[in-house]
């Protein structure tokens, strides 16, 4: 995976103000992210609410709306913040990759090691399909552009293959990725009913074969994108 994390610096503001935030306003606000990622992910939604989150924060409830000037300003503010984060698991995984279908084996570990710790981002962006829907699609939308431009770049040094249209398979191999995450890391549980701390190597492995052979050049194919469409 190929993601963009430019906006990885850009100072947190306060969507109550709209005013930039203090390092200890941005500790705070950091702690009402961490706080509202248990209370959507334990109770959902709709049975979260601002008290619930405070409480867990160990925040005031005036306090609160110094931040975020509701419960659905959070909820979306916590999904580009859990995007930002995969993104950035990602690109920090792919660091140093020596081409491109290992930069996307070591895209998918930083992935599913990102998820394992965070299984929240799950039901979050589900139901911000519900709750936001144009935050659903931002989130989405961010990995896919980086992801696509990564991949537009290998074909062009013949690093993958040329026939691949680059946006259809950018969101092939996110969905890849999102269900085996789903599978083997949020359904899977051990005879205590734990869940694992890590994606299962073998389907790792599996999954590294199935991108190789997907995305690997191939003699005499066609040399454009859209030859093959």
């Amino acid at each position: 995976m190929s993601v963009p994390v430019e906006d990885e610096d850009v100072a947190p503001v306060s969507s109550a103000t709209g005013r930039p935030l203090t390092k200890r306003g941005e500790a705070t606000r950091r702690r009402l992210l961490e706080a509202a990622e248990t209370v959507f992910a334990d109770q959902g939604y709709h049975e979260a609410s601002i008290v619930k989150i405070t409480e867990r924060a160990g925040i005031g409830l005036g306090t609160f709306y110094l931040y975020f000037d509701s419960k659905q300003a959070i909820f979306e503010a916590l999904v580009i913040d859990l995007n930002r984060r995969v993104r950035h698991s990602m690109s920090e995984a792919m660091a140093g990759a020596s081409s491109r279908l290992e930069a996307e084996r070591a895209g998918f570990a930083g992935f599913f090691r990102f998820t394992a710790a965070h299984p929240a981002l799950y039901r979050v962006v589900r139901e911000a399909e519900f709750v936001s829907p144009e935050t659903l699609r931002l989130h989405y939308t961010r990995i896919v552009e980086g992801y696509e431009a990564g991949l537009r770049a290998a074909q062009a040094s013949g690093d993958v293959d040329a026939a691949l249209d680059p946006e259809v398979t950018a969101w092939a191999l996110m969905g890849m990725g999102e269900l085996i995450g789903m599978r083997f890391l949020l359904w899977e549980r051990d005879a205590e009913g734990r869940p694992p701390a890590q994606l299962d190597p073998a389907v790792m492995a599996s999954m590294s074969t199935l991108i190789d052979n997907a995305l690997a050049p191939r003699m005499g194919g066609p040399t454009s994108t859209k030859e093959s469409r």
